[in-house]
């Protein structure tokens, strides 16, 4: 079978012959600049001087394709541009490297060594009712951001090899968002005790995606398998906000995001990227219009037992990650790496519904070899 049947099989809850994988296919299944510079020579690729960044922010490698081809990556990723209104212009000081994004955020890294960018500023922070309304939102029809985009998805759909993967406009969902521009501290109490503001914020955010995807997926849409939006909705041992606060909140938002995305385009398939302990609100995404949870953080609370995660939601939902990067890829030992893959396999395989790559991005620390190790180890154990 091609890559993209492997994909689309295992969507529809069946065996292909062989357990598909992600590597790249969106921004929060790559791969660090730093771990993919170690592991070019191991597969025999000249390591650029400057390797191309796909995201600033997580400082992820923009993987070339024949390094695509070699990983025997299943997925290819498009991902809509900025606005022409807004320029990435680094600044230095002594300490670290630092810009502001398009939606007015200041995120910087620092120096020497720093990994990843960070938030510095929180535009929003104290603003009140009033300020959102004159506030310098992002242009979400800016006919910039679609630039390549059709072309490029008209061409892996013709060749039918690779799915084909198209993510949102940022790289969080609304109350992520919203916890950037706002701070995440002032947020969360908002939701509590201002929650007019919280939620004329999550309306902003969530129209700003709406206005994108009613714009793009008529133009684009018949050329996707799967569209890929993010929602960071826990942390290591509970939910980011209650059941009933997510319920009240944030749950018929996402509803109304989904429900935009598949009215558009009935056939893709929705990824949802939620890192964290959300086994408690699997059902809500469920019934909201989730077919992929991703990336199963599988070292967070309830989400370690994938065999309960499988028996309880696999027949609903698609599990798309799972291998941990925590713990194993970064600090195990080859042989932990492969028992790794081998258990989750075992859980999350059986009647298809598995699309097997790292827990997030695979990251800065993890060592070429266990990467290598991870693949053996899916290519070994990964036929039906």
């Amino acid at each position: 079978m091609l890559p993209r049947q492997r994909i689309l099989t295992a969507l529809a809850h069946q065996e292909p012959d062989h357990i598909p994988l992600d590597i790249g296919g969106t921004d929060v299944t790559g791969i660090n600049a730093s771990a993919y510079r170690r592991l070019l020579p191991y597969l025999d690729f000249p390591v650029p001087v400057n390797i191309p960044i796909l995201d600033t922010v997580q400082q992820l490698a923009r993987v070339a394709e024949p390094v695509l081809q070699r990983l025997n990556a299943h997925c290819r990723g498009l991902f809509p541009h900025c606005s022409s209104s807004w320029q990435f212009q680094p600044q230095e000081d002594d300490q670290s490297t630092w810009f502001i994004d398009e939606w007015g955020i200041t995120w910087r890294r620092p120096k020497p060594g720093g990994f990843y960018y960070d938030i510095a500023h929180f535009p929003l922070a104290g603003a009140s009712l009033n300020d959102l309304g004159r506030y310098p939102w992002p242009d979400p029809l800016d006919p910039i951001r679609r630039e390549g985009l059709l072309e490029a998805a008209q061409a892996l759909h013709e060749a039918g090899e690779y799915a084909v993967i198209l993510s949102g406009l940022t790289g969080g969902g609304p109350m992520e968002v919203s916890a950037w521009l706002n701070g995440f501290e002032n947020f969360f109490a908002a939701l509590l005790l201002d929650p007019d503001f919280a939620d004329a914020l999550l309306d902003r955010v969530l129209e700003i995606k709406l206005k994108f995807w009613k714009e793009t997926l008529p133009i684009i849409g018949p050329y996707i398998d799967i569209i890929s939006e993010s929602e960071d909705l826990g942390v290591q041992d509970r939910l980011m906000v209650s059941p009933k606060v997510f319920r009240q909140h944030l749950k018929p938002r996402l509803r109304q995001l989904f429900s935009c995305i598949k009215a558009v385009a009935p056939h893709v398939k929705i990824l949802l990227h939620s890192d964290g302990a959300i086994v408690e609100i699997l059902p809500d995404l469920i019934e909201i219009g989730v077919d992929i949870l991703n990336p199963v953080q599988v070292t967070a609370k309830g989400m370690d037992d994938t065999a309960f995660l499988k028996r309880e939601f696999g027949k609903q939902l698609v599990f798309w990650g799972g291998i941990d990067t925590q713990h194993v890829l970064p600090f195990g030992s080859i042989e932990e790496v492969q028992t790794e893959v081998c258990r989750r396999i075992e859980d999350l395989a059986p009647g298809g519904g598995y699309v097997m790559g790292s827990v997030h991005n695979i990251q800065a620390g993890v060592p070429p070899e266990n990467i290598l190790a991870m693949l053996e180890a899916w290519m070994v154990y990964g036929k039906y």
